[in-house]
This record gives C-alpha cells, structure tokens and sequence, in this order.
C-alpha cells in the first residue's frame, strides 16, 4: 500500500513480519542488489529494483557495504529460485531472513516504478496485516524528509583502516565499506562518528577530511555542518552525496528534495571543465540547487534532469561530488576523484609544511 492508497499485490518473502513502512523508492541497477541492500544511506527507505529477476548470483559476505542493512525493506518482480555463481555463500531470500529485512516478491514492479516516477517517492507499508492497518501505517510514515538518520547508522566508536602515508579523517554519516577500502589505497583511514565535534578531528592531525554518503535530510544530519565550518581551510576536504550536501550546506547553499532522486548505477554526468561524460552510480533523494553556493566552480551536471552533481571551492582546498565514485556497484568511470583528493592532500600539505 502506498499512501496515496495505490495497491499493490505479491508474495512475502525475506524476514518475517506483520508489517514494515517507509519511504518507497526504486532502483534501477542490473547487478549489485546486495550492495544496494546494504548500502547505510537507504535507512528508512524500502527499496523498488526495477530489474526484474533479482536473487540470481546470491549473496556473499564480501560484497556487504556495512555491518548491516539499515533499509526498511525490497520489492521485487521475481526472487531467482536458484543461485548461481562460484562466489556464492547463501542465496538471498536466506540473506533477508537472517538479516531481519522483510520482502514483497510477484509484484508488478514497472508499475510501481512508473507510479513513483509519476507522483514522487513517497511512503508505503507491505505485509501480512490487513489493507486497512498497511494503509494506516503508509499514511503515517514520516519518509526522509525533515528526519535525522545519520544518528542510526553512524559508528559508535572512531576505528582505523589502512596504512598509507597519508592520514584521512572519514566522518561516518553512513559510510560503505568500498569507499574505506579506496580511501585506504592512498592514505591511513581514521573513520569518526558523525557528532565529532573539529577540535577532535585537527587533534588527530589529518592532512585530509573525508565526509561519506548516508541517508536522509541533510539539513538534519545534526551538529557536523557546525564543525565543517570551523574545518574549512584549514585542512583538504572531500565530500561524496550526503558528504556533498553538507559541504554545500556549510558554505551557505540550499539543498531541496527531489521527485523521485537518483538511485541507480548508470546515470550520465558531464564533467564540465573535460567535457568527458561519466556513467556513475547513484543513491540520494536531495541535492543541492544549482547556483546556491557561493565561493564555488560547479564542476559536474547531470545529463538526465540538469541537477548539480560537483563542486569545487575558488580560493579554499575543498571539493565535492553528489554521485559515488566508488562505484559499488557500478562502473568504475569516476574513481580517479580518489586520486585528486590524494593530489590536493599532497600539494596542501607540502605547501604549508
């Protein structure tokens, strides 16, 4: 049921529960369910895969992105029967179980895809409960907008990861394991809590600062636009989709909620000073209104809607992009941007040492 009260029918499957809601968005990706599955920035949201049979490689403990999924739960037109792949450690309806994430399988998900494209994503409830009760729980679902979820996905404890020369203080607003994994390929990876406050972060003497996707509002991702503030310039920052926002956010752009988002691993954005075009994948239902940030070159578009997708700061070392270059899953077209953050590092550093 979606709040507007369009019905949707299937089977049950994954988790067992009476009833879950969320925000209902869909997902356009060919493989790399698991992935979207796991992926800490889909907290609260139950996740539409366009692609119609899903399930076929199963799953595999390598290619969770965190500890745990945060989504609310998965709809999908066929759960594969078999799994198939030499990788494979369980098939993915026994993933969802152990996991605790509730599914909905047989439904007509074109439909759904082209209900949400239509109207908007936007709240709904499936389960076992009657039409009356999922109704109530998809009107009274509050979605993602004005919601802090950073807070439930965001590790406890600061932790480190690779030893690269370089040192790299990621803040963890729902941070997946591939971009830790290509962060450390060019520096020590030291990953904080979203509330770490700025005086904590330059006591660890990072020569860069990272901000990681995650889910939700970013006008409500807490007490981190504050410390960014105090952060710029003094120290090279990265952002990446949430990471991205709240960058923008802290040097005085507007962010706005989109129809339906990006959620997908084959989105065009142009690089507007190369002229080169990047497949990238994509998870964000936010972005930042084009020409709100002051003190920036806007470096990437993106060619289906025109929305921006990267910015650059003029006279301050730091630089963003709202898709994600790590690309898990997805193409690999944009991971270079690791490389230029390891660049501005270096050169920051070297010129103020």
């Amino acid at each position: 049921m979606l709040a507007d009260g369009a019905t949707f029918e299937g089977e049950l499957i994954g988790a067992e529960v009476e009833m879950t809601s969320g925000e209902v968005v869909f997902n356009t990706v060919l493989s790399g369910y698991q992935e979207v599955i796991t992926d800490p920035s889909y907290a609260g949201q139950i996740i539409n895969f366009t692609y119609p049979h899903i399930g076929n490689y199963g799953v595999t403990t390598d290619d969770n992105e965190a500890k745990q999924p945060f989504c609310r739960g998965v709809v999908v037109r066929e759960m594969a029967r078999r799994r198939s792949n030499w990788r494979s450690e369980a098939d993915l309806d026994s993933y969802l179980r152990s996991q605790g994430v509730p599914g909905i399988a047989g439904v007509d998900t074109r439909r759904l895809t082209r209900h949400v494209r239509e109207n908007g994503a936007m709240p709904g409830a499936f389960g076992s409960a009657s039409v009356a009760r999922l109704t109530a729980a998809a009107e009274a679902e509050p979605g993602t907008d004005g919601v802090d979820l950073v807070g439930a996905v965001t590790t406890r404890h600061s932790y480190q990861e690779g030893d690269g020369p370089l040192r790299v203080v990621a803040y963890d607003l729902g941070i997946k394991k591939s971009i830790v994994e290509q962060l450390s390929e060019i520096a020590t990876v030291i990953v904080v809590p979203a509330n770490t406050p700025s005086d904590e972060v330059l006591a660890l003497e990072p020569h860069g600062v990272f901000l990681s996707n995650g889910p939700g509002d970013p006008t409500m991702a807490g007490p981190i636009v504050q410390s960014l503030a105090d952060l710029l310039g003094k120290v090279p920052i990265f952002g990446i989709c949430l990471g991205h926002q709240i960058l923008s956010l802290a040097l005085g752009g507007k962010s706005y909620k989109m129809k339906f988002g990006h959620h997908g691993g084959n989105i065009p954005v142009r690089n507007v000073e190369s002229g080169r075009i990047e497949i990238t994948s994509q998870n964000h239902n936010f972005a930042i209104e084009a020409g709100s940030v002051p003190g920036v070159t806007e470096t990437h578009v993106c060619l289906n809607d025109g929305s921006l997708e990267g910015l650059r700061c003029k006279d301050i070392p730091a630089f963003s992009v709202q898709y994600h270059p790590e690309a898990s899953p997805g193409p690999h077209d944009s991971r270079y941007l690791f490389h230029e953050f390891a660049e501005l590092m270096a050169s920051f550093n070297g010129s103020n040492s």
